[in-house]
């Protein structure tokens, strides 16, 4: 959070739109992301994706989708002072909450794909070939915090959804331990593998998964590449930074299903393959070298999970089973300009100079 001191000073001078820029005190905790991050030229590939996704023919009625894919990540313009009205607990006097905004655009083009059950490139996708764009917010709230949900996230899907993600930061010292998550549905009876069957009528349910943990999917990496699979989707990015020297990590971590998070879709969505809940963790290292620019070397990780809903549960539960959407990625800033200045003043004709906005 912000100084008490800076926080008034921002609601006193009002809000403006501006460059955002690295290391400025008002993003706090998202001081490091302005820019533009990308897989190129050193960490080509090494975005994974997996997705279930219904699927009439075959005898599972879903396959599962895997991506290697190229992203790129911009963040542009700082939109500060942005007043959340309130009262003091007496009502005699204002306790405005004060947000600052930084706008993201993600794009992410795909350059490897597999499925099972085997599909061909009219249903599976060809290569290179765009498979998300995604503009949304990064928010600081600097003060009148709950429960240390100090940052939020807000994105917009062209599939027709929309999301509010609450979250924390967490600033710690060299690496860390990225977590282990499963990516197996959940809704199968308990204790269930890649092995068990879940369905007497269909022994063979879980067959894609089990195809993919067993076969990892190489994408264009080939021989030697250990590869991306469904029951530990997390591994690529663990130890992924063995070899680097990291002064330390910024975590942030959002979720929409703490507080007034959550994620509204589309009537088409919600009928057939509903997505209900978001959680994603970005790992921001600073290492302990400089970049060609003099500036301190910037690598990105992160995992996100999304579960769709769809199919009954087959645990006794009622509902329905959920299928973990997870992408994964490993990223390097470069370049601390995401957009032409020009592009900023077009935003707003008074760009760079504070004003006010009731």
């Amino acid at each position: 959070m912000l100084e008490e001191e800076r926080v008034l000073e921002l609601r006193n001078v009002g809000r403006y739109i501006t460059k955002a820029e690295t290391g400025d005190p008002d993003l706090g905790p998202l001081q490091l992301l302005p820019g533009t991050w990308s897989n190129k030229p050193d960490f080509r590939g090494r975005g994974w994706n997996m997705i279930a996704l219904p699927f009439p023919a075959g005898p599972f009625r879903y396959r599962l989708l895997m991506n290697q894919y190229n992203e790129t990540l911009k963040f542009m313009v700082a939109d500060k002072g942005v007043p959340n009205r309130g009262l003091t607990p007496d009502a005699s006097g204002n306790a405005d909450q004060i947000i600052v905004a930084l706008d993201y655009e993600q794009s992410i083009e795909q350059i490897a794909v597999d499925d099972f059950p085997a599909t061909d490139e009219s249903i599976r996708g060809v290569t290179p070939k765009p498979i998300h764009h995604e503009p949304g917010l990064f928010l600081h709230m600097t003060n009148k915090v709950n429960d240390q949900f100090d940052v939020a996230r807000l994105g917009t899907v062209p599939h027709g959804d929309s999301l509010l993600a609450l979250g924390s930061s967490d600033l710690r010292e060299g690496a860390i331990e990225i977590p282990q998550i499963s990516g197996l549905p959940i809704g199968l009876p308990t204790g269930a593998t890649v092995d068990t069957v879940v369905d007497p009528d269909n022994p063979s349910y879980l067959d894609p998964y089990k195809h993919f943990h067993h076969n990892p999917f190489k994408g264009i990496l080939g021989p030697g590449f250990s590869g991306f699979e469904p029951v530990d989707p997390l591994n690529l990015l663990r130890g992924a930074m063995t070899g680097f020297n990291v002064r330390h990590t910024m975590v942030l971590d959002f979720d929409t299903t703490v507080q007034s998070g959550g994620i509204l879709n589309i009537p088409f969505i919600v009928a057939e393959a509903n997505a209900t809940e978001m959680r994603s963790i970005f790992w921001i290292h600073e290492l302990n070298e400089l970049g060609a620019d003099g500036r301190p070397r910037l690598i990105m990780q992160y995992a996100q999970i999304v579960m769709l809903d769809f199919f009954p549960r087959r645990d006794g539960v009622e509902g329905l089973i959920k299928w973990p959407h997870v992408s994964i990625n490993m990223m390097e800033k470069i370049s601390e300009d995401a957009v032409p200045l020009a592009d900023i003043v077009k935003v707003s004709a008074r760009a760079f100079a504070p004003r006010s906005i009731v």
